[in-house]
């Protein structure tokens, strides 16, 4: 796909949702980190549910050690994988505590050392929480960017880089929630709403519904 075309994409994307974000709920860089850990496998309406009783009694990891496992899980037993999440986010809180004053740390290195978090989880909190221009593809967009053609790649590392070479650099912070976002309501993986599509005349997939 051709420089000329990526803009117009991102630009339709950035006219139709200016500000995009997340749409799970945190107000606070470590709510988000817990909410992406308990994301994985999960629905973000699921996982809200569960952070919006967890957060209210526990919004810190010194909070959340106090609860100890079993209260933790008290909160989160609702979402998928829930035991091993709880041991993750518990460890997590723990490392927090001990090595960064209880502060999530703003390096994709220090990010991957915790429990329960790997490159994609880094980076969702790097864009979302500390601004970084980076990308995280999650299942929705490596669909998006195989089937429209906007960055092919056969496994996330390989989109990832894709699109953080193909995509411009003015769409590079923003980019992450406007695909994910398309890909969930509009680009879905049983049948994409084409009809619906702001971008259905630039996209490559050859099987467009109707």
């Amino acid at each position: 796909m051709n420089q000329r075309t990526l803009q117009e994409i991102f630009e339709r994307f950035r006219a139709a949702n200016p500000h995009p974000t997340t749409e799970l709920e945190h107000r606070s860089p470590f709510e988000l980190l817990i909410a992406v850990i308990l994301s994985a496998q999960a629905t973000d309406k699921g996982v809200n549910l569960a952070t919006r009783r967890l957060f209210a009694a526990a919004d810190t990891p010194e909070k959340i050690l106090e609860l100890g496992l079993e209260g933790l899980r008290e909160y989160i037993k609702t979402i998928g994988l829930y035991q091993t999440k709880s041991k993750h986010i518990i460890e997590t809180c723990r490392r927090l505590v001990e090595h960064h004053h209880g502060n999530v740390p703003k390096t994709r290195e220090e990010l991957e050392a915790l429990p329960g978090v790997g490159r994609k989880t880094a980076n969702v909190i790097l864009n979302t929480a500390f601004h970084e221009p980076v990308i995280a593809v999650d299942t929705h967009i490596f669909r998006v960017s195989n089937r429209t053609g906007i960055a092919p790649g056969k496994n996330v590392l390989e989109v990832e880089k894709a699109l953080m070479k193909e995509v411009p650099k003015p769409f590079k912070q923003d980019a992450h929630h406007w695909l994910i976002l398309h890909g969930r309501y509009v680009c879905k993986a049983r049948k994409p709403d084409c009809p619906a599509c702001l971008i259905r005349d630039l996209c490559e997939f050859k099987g467009k519904t109707v």
